[in-house]
């Protein structure tokens, strides 16, 4: 169980670091036109995991019931992967450019699950997700203080994923005929 914890951790730290990393398309106003292919390019790649968790999240909703248990570790870890792949949202939710690139990842990479004529709901409903909590920046910190003290943890990234069920509940019902 130890091992367990200490591998999400890591996961999340490697993820949330990427996250940080990429540069949001606010700047490609004053950039190159490489910059702007880079930003397009990190739009598409934030949607594409986005859309990966999403789907997954998804799939264990229907599976228990649908319900999101916010106590099951693998959802817990898709939470944590969503809400990190979400993050460039914060900064660019009035940027249409990098909402579509966004979105055009999530289609390719849910399967099925966003669509064409979703996409738009389920882009407003994360970017609402995000842009109005500072959660992702506390997962980032309890990503760090993971290493130290792994088994509180554990009720950390549970309480992360407590506090976007009922978003995430929402949204997945969003989906039923799928």
């Amino acid at each position: 169980m130890r091992k367990s914890i200490m591998l999400i951790a890591v996961l999340m730290m490697t993820g949330c670091g990427m996250m940080k990393n990429s540069a949001p398309s606010s700047q490609t106003a004053q950039t190159s036109p490489v910059s702007t292919v880079e930003t397009a390019n990190t739009a598409i790649s934030a949607g594409q995991g986005a859309g990966s968790a999403l789907q997954a999240i998804y799939a264990q909703y229907k599976a228990d019931g649908n319900k999101y248990d916010y106590r099951n570790m693998q959802n817990i870890l898709n939470t944590v992967t969503l809400l990190a792949n979400c993050e460039g949202l914060k900064d660019n939710y009035k940027n249409k450019d990098y909402l579509t690139d966004f979105g055009k990842g999530m289609i390719a990479s849910s399967l099925g699950l966003v669509s064409r004529d979703n996409v738009q709901t389920v882009t407003n409903s994360l970017v609402d997700m995000v842009k109005n909590s500072e959660t992702i920046q506390n997962t980032k910190a309890q990503a760090t203080q993971a290493a130290q003290n792994t088994a509180s943890q554990a009720a950390s990234y549970a309480n992360t994923a407590a506090q976007y069920a009922g978003a995430l509940s929402t949204l997945l019902g969003t989906f039923s005929g799928k």
